[in-house]
């Protein structure tokens, strides 16, 4: 029970900074070797290219996502914790962006923390 304790408080904390866009607060929840894999195929690998891509998205005001929580499962020192969200994006000149696709986070525990270490994001 404690580890799913631990892995809600390592989730909400992980999409809290996203929601708040707040770069510190994302960038430590992020594991050194992360692998990002946005809807359209583009790879992005470690922490320091996945903070800056972050800190690009996070700059920007004009999104919003909701996520619908589909399940998550612990295996050991992995868990998984999958959606589907619902991105909004709005381009300040009055035309609108939407895309629906699945996401997966993979978590990974690091002496005793849980850190992102995927992050896999798919058309539905």
């Amino acid at each position: 029970m404690l580890d799913v304790m631990d892995l809600d408080a390592a989730l909400a904390a992980h999409l809290a900074a996203i929601r708040r866009r707040d770069l510190g607060a994302f960038a430590a929840t992020v594991h050194q070797d992360v692998t990002v894999v946005l809807p359209n195929g583009r790879l992005i690998s470690g922490r320091d290219d996945v903070v800056a891509f972050h800190r690009q998205l996070f700059a920007d005001a004009g999104w919003r996502m909701e996520l619908t929580p589909e399940g998550r499962s612990i295996a050991g020192d992995t868990a998984v914790a999958r959606f589907v969200v619902d991105y909004h994006e709005d381009d300040g000149a009055g035309g609108a962006y939407d895309r629906r696709y699945r996401l997966a986070l993979v978590f990974s525990r690091q002496g005793g923390e849980w850190l992102l270490l995927h992050d896999q994001n798919t058309d539905c």
